[in-house]
């Protein structure tokens, strides 16, 4: 039928993303704007340098296989090791797109570490409370202020959990009681919630008692994991807010 929204399977047959008005609305402010915008260049950047070293790694495969072995360890100080070697090699076509990809990666890796070192400082100044967190470093509280956009937009730390993908989901069968976590909500803070959840796991801690007592009591690994990310979302939830609360308010951004 014209006109007719057709239902997004991906989403468990809900409307798709451009027909939900369930969803609130994102609303930086110009600090988290502006941290938004230099997580996602540092992550186009890191994608750029990926390809740069792909295409590196092929060319060396074509002139000397060994270094192509030593160039999966790039970037780092290997990079190096192979700018001396084409110095030395003779002269060709090949040697001199291997070197100008090699300075290509050289500059990118140290604009990378630019961005990341202004992120570092701006969330020194922004959230230093969420770096108390366990598990939770300067690029993933980096990456937990863009994709919150505001975590005055949720109205409960049970919303914020839903937007993260981490409120677990009935999906018992019989007498079989079991959930899952939703799979509609932003991967990208749900990807946060995670790196935080693993590292908490290598951690002694709160995080690691916690999941061996869940485990304890009967729990799988993939729900003892679920329930911790559950709980890392209360955490946060209440840490972004002292964060935002700590801060004058300013015109807010809509993303």
């Amino acid at each position: 039928m014209p006109g007719q929204v057709r239902p997004d399977r991906r989403a468990g047959g809900r409307p798709s993303g451009a027909a939900r008005t369930d969803l609130p609305t994102a609303g930086h402010d110009q600090a988290s704007w502006e941290v938004k915008l230099l997580v996602d260049h540092r992550e186009h950047l890191i994608a750029e340098r990926t390809r740069t070293i792909n295409r590196l790694r092929w060319h060396l495969h074509q002139l000397d296989p060994d270094l192509e072995h030593a160039a999966r360890r790039l970037p780092g100080p290997c990079l190096d090791q192979i700018a001396a070697w084409l110095a030395g090699a003779p002269s060709s076509v090949q040697v001199a797109i291997c070197q100008e990809l090699t300075v290509a990666i050289g500059a990118l890796t140290a604009r990378i570490d630019r961005v990341t070192g202004q992120l570092r400082r701006r969330v020194a100044q922004l959230a230093p409370n969420l770096l108390s967190l366990p598990g939770c470093g300067a690029l993933t509280a980096a990456k937990l202020i863009a994709e919150t956009a505001g975590v005055a937009r949720f109205r409960s730390e049970a919303c914020f959990a839903m937007h993260a993908g981490v409120a677990p989901i009935p999906v018992s069968s019989g007498r079989t009681d079991r959930h899952r976590l939703g799979r509609g909500a932003n991967r990208q803070l749900n990807a946060a919630v995670h790196r935080i959840a693993i590292t908490q796991l290598r951690l002694p801690g709160p995080g690691q008692s916690y999941y061996r007592r869940r485990r304890g009591q009967g729990d799988s690994t993939g729900d003892a994991i679920r329930t911790l990310k559950r709980r890392i979302a209360r955490a946060l939830y209440r840490q972004l807010k002292l964060a935002e609360q700590r801060l004058p308010t300013a015109s807010p951004t809509t993303a």
